[in-house]
């Protein structure tokens, strides 16, 4: 009695292997793209982060002064990239109303002179990281 396999065992194996393996390589295929997302989410978050820390590293007073120059919560400020690049940061300055005094529940009327709201945002994309500063820190 022989204790080998047949040709027709062998090729059947192969086959079932050969089935099996394409959801296998669909499954890394999906784990690769992933992998490739996540370090270009995770790329736009350090930019973001470090824009921030730059910008809270700025003088008070230049930060008040680009916010009064911006006019708007929505107007980009001179601390946005140029225009061009693939992957603008834009940066949106505001006095910010931190004791609702004018009592208009609008964050961004009647603003204090002693708080600034910064928005960093990659520009066409919903990616943002905001804070509010105040003068002294």
């Amino acid at each position: 009695m022989e204790s080998g396999l047949t040709l027709i065992e062998v090729l059947i194996a192969i086959a079932l292997l050969a089935i099996a393996l394409v959801p296998a390589m669909h499954a890394l295929q999906t784990s690769v793209v992933g992998t490739d997302i996540h370090a270009s989410l995770a790329s736009g978050h350090y930019r973001l982060s470090s824009r921030l820390e730059e910008l809270l590293a700025e003088p008070f007073a230049d930060l008040s002064d680009a916010a009064i120059a911006a006019g708007a919560p929505t107007t980009p400020s001179s601390y946005s990239d140029p225009a061009g690049p693939p992957v603008r940061l834009l940066v949106y300055l505001s006095l910010y109303d931190g004791d609702n005094a004018d009592a208009d529940n609008d964050t961004f009327t009647g603003g204090d002179a002693d708080l600034v709201w910064i928005r960093v945002e990659i520009e066409g994309t919903v990616h943002s990281i905001q804070t509010v500063t105040a003068r002294g820190f």
